[in-house]
């Protein structure tokens, strides 16, 4: 196999299984605190208070590649922004939209960082649109290779321009992470270091801006390789988080959890690599969109709830040399954990 078509096969052969299941529902549900049985840790509302947050929306255009780039920048209330704060660059899943993954948007703004949430017009919700017998010729579409180089240059270009933008200002370029589900997960691991080859070359995408990253759902390599090879490049800190109910299922190309922990297993493995793992209990590969019930009625929104804490205080390990959510988490949430793990030294920039 050329390795171009390699390439396609690595980063789209998820493309099937997303179509079913990974479409961001815009409502977000909401837990309680009579909710039965939670933990104190996971005793919030899914739902976050509008006044601790505001949003801006861009229509960009890459005039370079003729390629809009649409993006939705959440930023903490004006009375509550820092003149310095860390940013989150977030990418959708295939299917996705700038709209999505609110929940974590949302949460990060209120808790002083500035998300953006970059749409990828290749592979974004306008698949699910058009002659219903054609959605499995453009999912094909959306999967080449072409489209997953695509999105990291998204990712730059949208970097480049909050940054040069009136917002910019108060954003503090040395505290940067990546973040995105699924195929994001494949862009944000892309932006971070890993290294693939593609007609005959290893291609670097990595950007230096980016010092930590975010990786929910992360599907392998599929192909290319020793994982610890392609991901010898990544040497930021690194946040993964899957459940033991986060099965990719497409002919040929069954995924199932224990990839999501292989690729956190391979992270770094030459470098004592900075990294946290999470597997919840039971769940869905889809469980970490806006989607509501998804992997359960009831499990649904304390995943989300305990994924938004995790990668905060993740965050705040990272870019505020603060460990004490990150230390408390886990025994908040070990009823519905399977697995967590870290690989954290004293000191992370």
């Amino acid at each position: 196999m050329k390795s171009g078509k390699k390439l396609a096969v690595a980063i789209g052969s998820l493309a099937l299984f997303v179509a079913a299941n990974s479409f961001s529902s815009e409502a977000p549900d909401s837990l309680t605190p009579d909710t039965p049985g939670l933990e104190p840790a996971a005793v919030e509302s899914l739902a976050v208070d509008a006044s601790l947050f505001a949003t801006r929306t861009f229509d960009w255009t890459d005039s370079t590649r003729n390629r809009r780039v649409p993006a939705k920048l959440y930023l903490p209330a004006k009375e509550a922004r820092a003149k310095s704060m860390p940013l989150i660059l977030f990418s959708h899943g295939i299917g996705g939209s700038r709209e999505g993954y609110s929940y974590l948007g949302g949460y990060f703004a209120a808790h002083g960082y500035a998300s953006l949430h970059v749409q990828h017009v290749g592979s974004d919700r306008q698949i699910w649109f058009g002659n219903p017998l054609g959605l499995v010729g453009r999912l094909s579409e959306a999967a080449q290779d072409g489209e997953a180089l695509s999105r990291v240059q998204d990712m730059k270009f949208a970097l480049d321009q909050v940054l040069s933008g009136q917002e910019g200002a108060s954003i503090d370029a040395s505290r940067i992470a990546a973040a995105g589900h699924s195929y994001g997960a494949n862009t944000t691991m892309l932006l971070a270091g890993a290294r693939i080859e593609a007609n005959g070359k290893i291609l670097e995408l990595r950007d230096p801006r980016i010092s930590s990253a975010i990786l929910l759902s992360a599907p392998p390599f599929y192909r290319l390789g020793d994982p610890a090879k392609i991901l010898s490049g990544i040497e930021v800190p690194t946040l993964h988080i899957t459940a033991t109910g986060d099965n990719i299922q497409i002919p040929g190309y069954f995924s199932a959890y224990e990839d999501r922990v292989s690729l956190y297993n391979a992270t770094g493995t030459d470098k004592r690599s900075q990294k946290v793992l999470a597997v919840f209990k039971d769940g869905s590969h889809s469980i970490f969109t806006d989607r509501a019930g998804t992997g359960g009625v009831t499990l649904n929104p304390r995943v989300k709830i305990a994924t938004r804490q995790l990668a905060l205080a993740f965050l705040d390990r990272v870019y505020q040399q603060d460990s004490a959510a990150l230390d408390r988490w886990p025994l908040g949430n070990a009823s519905i954990l399977a697995t967590y793990e870290t690989a954290l030294r004293n000191v992370i920039r």
